[in-house]
């Protein structure tokens, strides 16, 4: 492969001899080795390239060098000093190459030549590099784009696996006060009134049931594959179904629903029927007398009250599971629950905004 020499087809040019061959040699064949060591094989290239010029060897344009020169270019990045000291060297040894090879040094079309030659190498190397670098920063931008994705997808699924938890305990938690009162209830009338035992008994089963399939879901949304979905719980329209429980086990709930009925977010829903649920949990095993409900549709806030009398001197602890699990669901949706006793009455009153973004895993 020739692969440089002057561009003059003139009589004058020499004709190649032993010493053209070795120069066109050296202008040629270290091109084999440009990408391990492109500033050295340039420099032999840019050498060889100016004695042929020197000598008058016609030879054709001189590629080898717009080919080594065009590799410094394109692999800068990744050479010693970089992106400042390749440029240097690349001007520094433009001048002694033009004073050697051009014999109408600094005038002339040669000259001109010449460098169009060396610019347009560069450019093109360049230009080379810079799409180089543009389509690694994509991929490395794809990359992280696709962690990012993985980490809020598993995020999603610890925040989904979480809510799945907390139901499960308030649905158990429920159940199973439910039924002891029931139990309790159909023990003492078993023989004073073998009717209301038996519907007793019935509201356990009937209890323990719904309880054992909602469970079941619940549980089948914590296995490794998430192949099942989870049907969402229950929302404020079945508050009167869970007031109506709690009536049949003997205690007196009274319920009151004022303010304009709006559709709810599903989160909000969903927190305000667990919440009330949780409530009148408590209410049942601790409290005595009527339970008094209040659900307020106001200007921006769902609120709701939960409200029975408690037994003199009886202290209620605010830090068992179930209070706080209702303030954190609370919590996470921006609102606020307070509870506590006052006049003999144990009350939770909980404040839920209307707007609350639906966030995958809540």
């Amino acid at each position: 492969m020739v692969a440089s020499g002057r561009f003059d087809d003139s009589d004058a040019a020499n004709n190649l001899d032993l010493f053209g061959v070795v120069l066109a040699l050296l202008a040629s064949v270290p091109l084999a080795a440009r990408r391990v060591a492109p500033l050295t094989v340039f420099g032999l290239t840019t050498a060889a390239t100016a004695l042929l010029y020197a000598f008058d060897y016609s030879l054709g344009p001189p590629l080898g060098l717009a080919v080594a020169l065009y590799t410094v270019a394109a692999s800068r990045d990744e050479l010693r000093g970089g992106k400042r000291l390749t440029p240097i060297v690349v001007a520094s040894l433009f001048v002694p190459f033009m004073l050697v090879s051009q014999h109408d040094f600094p005038f002339g079309p040669e000259v001109l030549l010449g460098g169009l030659v060396w610019l347009t190498a560069w450019v093109a190397g360049d230009r080379t590099r810079l799409r180089r670098e543009r389509i690694a920063a994509l991929e490395e931008r794809a990359l992280r784009a696709e962690r990012e994705t993985e980490r809020e997808r598993r995020l999603a699924v610890a925040e989904e696996r979480t809510r799945i938890a907390r139901d499960l305990h308030d649905s158990a938690g429920h159940a199973i006060n439910v039924i002891l009162v029931q139990t309790g209830a159909a023990r003492l009338l078993r023989d004073r009134d073998p009717e209301r035992s038996r519907e007793a008994l019935e509201t356990v089963e009937e209890v323990a049931r719904e309880t054992l399939g909602e469970i079941d879901q619940l549980v089948r949304g914590l296995r490794e594959d998430g192949s099942d979905e989870v049907e969402p719980p229950p929302g404020l329209a079945a508050l009167d179904a869970l007031a109506e429980r709690h009536r049949a086990s003997g205690h007196t709930v009274k319920t009151e629903i004022t303010g304009s009925r709006r559709p709810l977010a599903p989160r909000v829903d969903r927190a305000a029927y667990r919440i009330l649920q949780e409530a009148l949990t408590n209410a049942t095993r601790h409290g005595h007398g009527a339970t008094e409900v209040s659900v307020i549709f106001s200007a921006d806030a769902l609120e709701l009250t939960v409200e029975n009398p408690t037994w003199a001197n009886q202290a209620i602890g605010g830090d068992g599971h179930g209070l706080v699990g209702m303030r954190e669901r609370a919590a996470l949706l921006g609102g606020t629950l307070e509870a506590g006793s006052a006049a003999g009455a144990f009350r939770v009153r909980a404040r839920l905004p209307y707007a609350v973004s639906e966030e995958p895993g809540r």
